[in-house]
């Protein structure tokens, strides 16, 4: 540990969160490393390494933690950074619990940033031209047509989707299950999103969306198994989330939730969507919304092969489902379209299989 660049690495780092420190010895402190038996652990959350040195006339240790890889919730770098972070920040409050002298990043193979008095994190990006999908959607709710850029424009989301979803990255089934778990218990999931619904939503009482919610993790059960479907996407692939260019080229922001899971996500994300913006214009969905709901999933199914897809999608479809139904994110739905959204969502999570002519029945006004 102590030869090379890594060496000099480890140096410098303790030298800048203790200055005038001189390393004396380095040790593993490995989980039960030694122990035998019932009570044995056999799995940790880090790598943390024992540091003896020397500062001035002082011989004392500190620990440097080092996130790692597992299927509890850290596979992704985010995650770990997570871990680390939410350390530097919690260590301090508890009486007698160790303190922490820095927080920082490894970069490259020798150098590390300290990230030690530091705010929120921040991220820079390119600039993408073109409008949002959603104004393509807002234009055909009013007009009740589709003109001819919208079959091409669905024909590139497609493409764009087959394409993606052929990338299978290697990966191992923990990670399509985490993508599931993520679906229905995490924060930005299901449960999520029915927490921050207020009480007493017109058309979403409590006890409506727990039964939801309760649909929602049957599923689970159901999908875990499944992870041989597990692939690249987008992650939150719906209409303001997707530019196109006056040449009809498409460009995509915020891929989301590792972009690792089930192309079920991808499409139902922005299939929905059809659906709700034909919400408050009457008689858009039979001239133009079904026409587009119907060859996209369709379309889809050509390019991919995938006829798992809507045996899965219920779930993900109440996902973004209670999303569009829920006030907090859309404060002007009238109650009646919230109603017709969660009775969609429901009679997906009820049927033994779903059918995109299900939506008829909800939309056609």
């Amino acid at each position: 540990m102590l030869a090379g660049m890594h060496s000099e690495r480890l140096q410098r780092m303790v030298e800048h969160a203790l200055p005038g420190a001189v390393i004396l010895k380095v040790a593993a402190l490995g989980a039960d490393a030694d122990e035998t038996g019932e009570s044995a652990k056999g799995a940790g959350y880090g790598a943390p390494l024992r540091i003896d040195v020397q500062v001035g006339d002082e011989r004392r240790s500190v620990v440097l933690h080092t996130a790692t890889p597992n299927d509890f919730g850290h596979d992704r770098r985010a995650d770990r950074a997570e871990q680390v972070l939410l350390a530097a920040d919690t260590f301090g409050w508890l009486p007698r619990h160790v303190r922490v002298l820095d927080v920082g990043a490894y970069r490259g193979a020798d150098d590390f940033v300290s990230l030690a008095e530091t705010g929120e994190f921040y991220l820079l990006t390119t600039h993408a031209d073109g409008e949002t999908y959603a104004e393509d959607l807002r234009r055909i709710a009013r007009t009740g047509t589709l003109d001819a850029r919208d079959p091409l424009r669905l024909s590139r989301l497609v493409a764009y989707l087959g394409d993606l979803h052929a990338e299978r990255p290697r990966a191992t089934p923990a990670q399509y299950v985490r993508a599931v778990r993520d679906l229905v218990g995490g924060g930005e999931g299901v449960f999520g999103i029915v927490d921050a619904y207020p009480d007493d939503v017109p058309g979403a009482p409590r006890a409506r969306l727990e039964r939801i919610e309760a649909e929602c993790v049957r599923f689970r059960s159901r999908l875990r198994r499944r992870h041989a479907r597990l692939c690249r996407t987008h992650g939150d692939f719906h209409p303001f989330n997707v530019l196109f260019d006056e040449r009809s080229e498409l460009a995509l922001l915020d891929a989301s939730r590792g972009s690792l899971g089930d192309p079920a996500d991808d499409v139902t994300c922005m299939a929905i969507n059809f659906a709700f913006f034909s919400l408050g214009h009457p008689g858009s969905w039979r001239a133009a919304f079904r026409a587009l709901w119907s060859d996209f999933w369709a379309a889809y199914g050509r390019r991919t092969g995938d006829d798992e897809l809507t045996a899965v999608a219920a779930p993900f479809l109440a996902w973004r489902g209670l999303v569009l139904a829920s006030p907090v994110w859309y404060p002007e739905l009238v109650a009646a379209d919230r109603e017709l959204l969660l009775s969609f969502v429901e009679a997906a999570l009820r049927a033994p299989r779903f059918t995109p002519a299900m939506a008829d029945e909800f939309f056609d006004r």
